[in-house]
């Protein structure tokens, strides 16, 4: 499969997610939001699509240091949760970087109508080509994507030579373990755009390759195992919203493939991890 084509297979995975622009506001006007004086505290319950909710945000800032003074880089960033989250509550400048531009437009979107889009931006683009000058960003972070993205060791190039020396990257993925079966991972790049996993290892390899320590790992391949199971659920209780959207085929097609990654976690044949590494001085 070309980049081209698992890129292609990335950006329709995800324009056509269940957490979307859409649901996202429609959600907040069934709760009764007035979507005109819209605030991040009432946004934040709603927009967190990765693993571990507000926590897990506050987790990677305090991990990676985050301060008022901090310009962070959010590669994959999604609908721009967290980016928001980080600026409200930490005071610091995010810039988003995502693949998929109908997540960059809701992102930007939802962004102005918090009001945070003079410390928050968003720009389309490919993580393995970032359109950044050398040593911009003080922190760079992801949560749960860099599994969409192929050659790993492009990547984590990438993410460091954008960093400042000195400057951290935390970040969470999906991760495989001495479990996984090579049956798993094709079926995962067929349903869920997932691209050449990577084991902790790996990922510690890379950045010693680029100059980097990884100062901390903490497997959360238990912890994900309970939250992808009640995930499920969640994406499940959206069906009415999807089909209206989707049809009912794109409905039972996410479906089984959910099902089928969060069985994976199970047994033990895939894992995760959230890891801090710093670029040498």
């Amino acid at each position: 499969m070309t980049e081209s084509h698992l890129f292609d297979q990335v950006t329709g995975f995800y324009d056509t997610h269940p957490i979307n622009e859409h649901q996202i506001l429609e959600k907040l006007e069934r709760d009764g939001v007035d979507l005109g004086a819209l605030s991040e505290d009432q946004l934040q319950a709603y927009d967190q699509d990765h693993y571990g909710g507000l926590a897990a945000n506050d987790r990677l800032a305090e991990l990676a240091g985050i301060t008022a003074s901090s310009h962070v880089l959010d590669v994959c960033c999604g609908m721009g949760g967290p980016a928001r989250y980080l600026a409200h509550n930490y005071g610091c400048r995010v810039t988003g970087n995502d693949l998929t531009q109908s997540r960059v437009d809701g992102a930007a979107k939802l962004t102005a109508m918090a009001g945070l889009d003079t410390l928050v931006t968003f720009r389309q683009g490919n993580a393995l080509d970032l359109a950044f000058d050398d040593a911009t960003f003080d922190v760079v972070i992801s949560q749960e994507s860099f599994c969409h993205i192929p050659d790993k060791d492009r990547l984590i190039a990438e993410c460091v030579r954008v960093l400042k020396p000195g400057g951290r990257m935390a970040f969470t993925d999906i991760m495989t373990t001495d479990r996984t079966k090579p049956a798993a991972l094709e079926r995962l790049s067929r349903e869920m755009a997932m691209a050449e996993l990577s084991s902790a290892d790996a990922y510690s390899r890379r950045f010693a390759d680029n100059g980097c320590e990884v100062e901390t790992f903490e497997d959360l391949s238990e912890e994900w195992h309970a939250i992808l199971v009640e995930r499920l659920a969640m994406y499940r209780s959206l069906e009415d919203q999807t089909v209206a959207r989707f049809g009912q085929a794109h409905f039972d097609k996410w479906d089984g493939a959910y099902a089928f990654f969060v069985g994976l976690y199970e047994t033990g044949e895939m894992g995760g991890g959230r890891i801090l590494a710093r670029r040498g001085g």
